[in-house]
């Protein structure tokens, strides 16, 4: 197979065409004369044509280099297109992107979503909502919102805020089937379970030595808001994020029950596949959604009844 032709080499021809003056042309490209005479020679060493013929005085195309001429003009400005649209260039925030987030999420992210569409009127964005975790390489998404005490590897992940998990239950639940106090006393209680990964029903909850518990349940749902409204109830006990629990701490619906033996930590986190040369959409938004976060998830700011059941994935 013959070597192809290298940018620098059509780079120089055409070059030197425009300027009709190999000189000229090495001065705009800031390069020397001997280094554009000795790119045109190989060029058209490799093409096994002469394309200019030269003389002490002029430039002049021969038939097939004005042919070449043009496609390599052609060529060089499909090479700028394709750069420009991979660039930032003027920092126009452009392009399509594909988020995937939780459903059930509240009226102050959908108009944060809907502001940041606005400010970006070259974006095309496709927000697809699931309490299931998308493949982000394989579906080809750009950026997804999750929380889990365990992010999926081969992602990177920007942590937006941590919430402790913790075990609840109402306190007539408690007076009716008593208080576990190690946890193998769980085997004797009804447990309210969500779906690992939004997709399969849990049957493990997590212990704060690290090690997992498997548990048995009698409720379960992708929704822990309802599985919150489920143990206020009394149908059983909750493994539940703190900030969402704590309305209910306070008042005394629910009551914290092995605090040393099970628990977690969750992270709120978006998620994307890599961090070099990470596209100007996807940073913008997000930039977007930690503003967002910082503004009406800070606990110390604001204690949400229903915060983190806007991210049952």
């Amino acid at each position: 197979m013959d070597d192809p032709v290298e940018t620098s080499e059509l780079i120089a021809f055409t070059r030197t065409v425009d300027a009709n003056s190999l000189s000229r042309a090495a001065a705009e490209l800031g390069i020397p004369r001997a280094t554009v005479s000795r790119r045109l020679a190989r060029l058209e060493e490799r093409l096994g044509a002469r394309l200019l013929r030269r003389t002490t005085r002029s430039l002049v195309l021969t038939e097939v280099g004005e042919v070449f001429y043009r496609q390599a003009c052609t060529a060089l400005e499909a090479v700028r297109l394709a750069e420009q649209s991979v660039r930032k260039g003027d920092g126009v925030v452009r392009g399509d992107l594909r988020v995937s987030i939780p459903p059930m999420m509240d009226a102050s992210f959908h108009a944060m979503l809907c502001d940041f569409a606005a400010r970006h009127p070259a974006l095309r964005m496709y927000v697809h909502t699931s309490s299931q975790h998308v493949d982000i390489l394989h579906d080809g998404y750009d950026v997804a919102l999750r929380a889990s005490s365990q992010m999926q590897p081969g992602l990177i992940a920007r942590t937006l805020l941590r919430d402790p998990m913790i075990a609840v239950a109402a306190p007539a639940y408690l007076i009716a089937h008593g208080t576990p106090q190690t946890q193998h006393d769980l085997r004797a209680h009804r447990c309210l379970l969500g779906f690992a990964r939004g997709e399969l029903p849990q049957f493990h909850w997590p212990l704060v030595s690290g090690a997992k518990l498997q548990v048995d349940g009698v409720f379960f749902s992708n929704d822990i808001g309802l599985l919150c409204d489920a143990a206020v109830r009394g149908l059983g006990i909750a493994l539940l994020p703190h900030g969402l629990a704590a309305p209910h701490l306070d008042s005394g619906s629910l009551v914290q029950v092995l605090a040393d033996i099970v628990g977690a930590e969750m992270q709120i986190a978006l998620v994307y596949p890599e961090r070099a040369f990470l596209p100007p959409k996807v940073r913008a938004f997000i930039d977007a959604v930690a503003a967002w976060v910082s503004r009406e998830l800070d606990p110390a700011r604001q204690t949400r009844s229903r915060q983190s059941s806007e991210f049952a994935t």
